[in-house]
């Protein structure tokens, strides 16, 4: 097929591969505007952009398409389909059905749960057992288009959103090349989601990172799951943010209260609900650090109280 790709991050460029490597003609693709990284704000262009460049396939980085400047370029490519990915911009309604097969779209959630931008981490931070990908037709709203194909997605109890993230992101590209010939043949039936299940995944927040210790040990534990890699789930101890990185379900037989701790081998503390090992820490302006070691370093003792 002749596709028009829009998208931006890692995931899209993930997308963009599958959809090459599987022979379709990509006539352009529209990302967003270079933007500087890191410390020394190095202007870097996104990774669809640089898998394009690549490819020597042309690339448009308008900062908006709502405005109609670039109505005119997309009917010139003449795209049989529009594909989306994580592209970061709203699709105007007069671009839905500027391709012969509209626009399609891969939200890396089982729609209608977890409509936004953050459903990895969601389905991650609410303990869910299972995820999956989408795939579904662009409409004027939040991804609330009718649904294509879905491919389920288990979530093991110890991966983190980084960790899934990456799963998800293979197994959504793939996905998507399976479903466009399906797409040209006419093969794909669309279903309209169910508004009474639908649900919200909003970004997240670094002060959403925050937990304590009268939270349930269950609950701990997927907040450092879901927050790793960004922005990291902290607690607080004498006034400084101690990053949890990884964590392991302990129990907590004795009964002791929240933020008791059991023991230093692993650094062990009780919560609200059973009791968190907290096997790595990044304290505040320090690096990365076995939870033994940090705790060995404060002198804690079996029975302080964080």
């Amino acid at each position: 097929m002749r596709i028009l790709f829009m998208g931006t991050p890692d995931i899209a460029a993930d997308s963009l591969q599958a959809i090459l490597d599987a022979g379709h003609e990509v006539c352009a693709v529209f990302t967003r505007p270079d933007k500087p990284v890191g410390r020394k704000q190095v202007l870097t262009a996104p990774p669809v952009k640089q898998l394009a460049v690549q490819y020597g396939i042309p690339v448009y980085q308008p900062r908006t398409l709502r405005d109609g400047s670039s109505d005119s370029l997309i009917q010139e490519l003449a795209p049989e389909i529009i594909v989306v990915v994580a592209y970061g911009c709203i699709i105007p309604p007069q671009l839905l059905h500027a391709a012969k097969y509209g626009c399609i779209n891969l939200h890396v959630s089982l729609l209608p749960k977890y409509r936004g931008s953050a459903p990895i981490q969601w389905a991650v931070l609410n303990g869910d057992e299972q995820t999956g990908v989408t795939i579904m037709q662009l409409d004027e709203g939040l991804d609330t288009g009718d649904i294509l194909m879905v491919e389920p997605v288990s979530i093991d109890p110890e991966m983190t959103s980084g960790e899934l993230f990456d799963m998800v992101s293979s197994i959504g590209a793939k996905t998507l090349v399976k479903a466009l010939p399906l797409i040209e043949a006419g093969e794909l039936t669309p279903k309209k989601q169910d508004e009474s299940l639908a649900s919200h995944a909003p970004a997240l927040t670094k002060e959403m990172a925050r937990f304590n210790f009268g939270e349930s040990a269950a609950h701990i534990h997927n907040w450092v799951r879901g927050m790793n890699p960004w922005p990291m789930a902290f607690f607080e101890y004498d006034g400084k943010k101690i990053k949890a990185a990884v964590s392991r379900l302990e129990q907590n037989p004795s009964n002791a209260a929240p933020g008791t701790v059991l023991s230093l081998k692993p650094l062990t503390v009780a919560c609200g609900e059973g009791a968190i090992a907290l096997e790595s820490v990044t304290p505040e302006g320090g690096k990365p650090m076995a939870g033994t070691a940090w705790a060995a370093g404060r002198r804690l003792k079996v029975g302080d109280v964080l």
